[in-house]
């Protein structure tokens, strides 16, 4: 019998926590840059952390969609949604795990590589679309169940979309610049 490896769970925690600490910080941040764009409950015209949700789910797998869904229920609970622990839960799980199943749709229907080699501008608009309607038709689907007020409208539903792409779209020109910075940096400092 082989012996089972000790870093396979050491590397998969590894990245729930780097998951749920990046989710977090992003949020806060975003929830403090763009206070003034809110929408409705769980709602905003830019909202930067569904590009991290995608990105976590598409690098880590299952391990980014439970760390981004254990970050979300520690927003959800100490945020907007304290008082009712099943729509902390429900959030929750939907902040997680819509990402990883558009990614496990992308992976199946436009062949991306589990390890992103053959990832390029439109299959990334893709999984950024398939994302924005998952996640959008989930949580407001949600919100509606559990009766939020002001939550769980075709108008919440098209603003989450268009926040979640919009986002999703700013996030990717933030890091895609970042990176070209970076590597003018070390190019200048040779």
């Amino acid at each position: 019998m082989a012996k089972k490896s000790f870093f396979v769970p050491m590397a998969w925690t590894f990245e729930l926590v780097i998951s749920s600490l990046a989710y977090i910080f992003l949020f806060y941040l975003n929830d403090y840059l763009t206070a003034h764009l809110y929408y409705g409950t769980g709602v905003n015209w830019i909202y930067l952390p569904a590009g991290l949700r995608l990105f976590l789910t598409l690098i880590f797998g299952f391990s980014g969609a439970v760390g981004i869904a254990l970050a979300s229920f520690f927003i959800s609970y100490y945020g907007a949604f304290s008082s009712d622990l099943i729509v902390c839960i429900g959030t929750s799980l939907i902040s997680g795990f819509a990402p990883y199943l558009a990614r496990l749709f992308v992976l199946h229907n436009i062949r991306l590589e589990p390890d992103l080699s053959n990832l390029n501008f439109p299959n990334l608009c893709v999984c950024i679309l398939v994302y924005a309607l998952l996640s959008a038709g989930l949580h407001q689907w949600w919100f509606a169940t559990m009766g939020l007020a002001n939550a769980g409208t075709f108008n919440h539903f098209t603003v989450m979309v268009f926040g979640d792409i919009l986002g999703s779209l700013l996030l990717i020109v933030v890091a895609k610049s970042g990176m070209d910075l970076l590597k003018r940096f070390k190019q200048t400092a040779r």
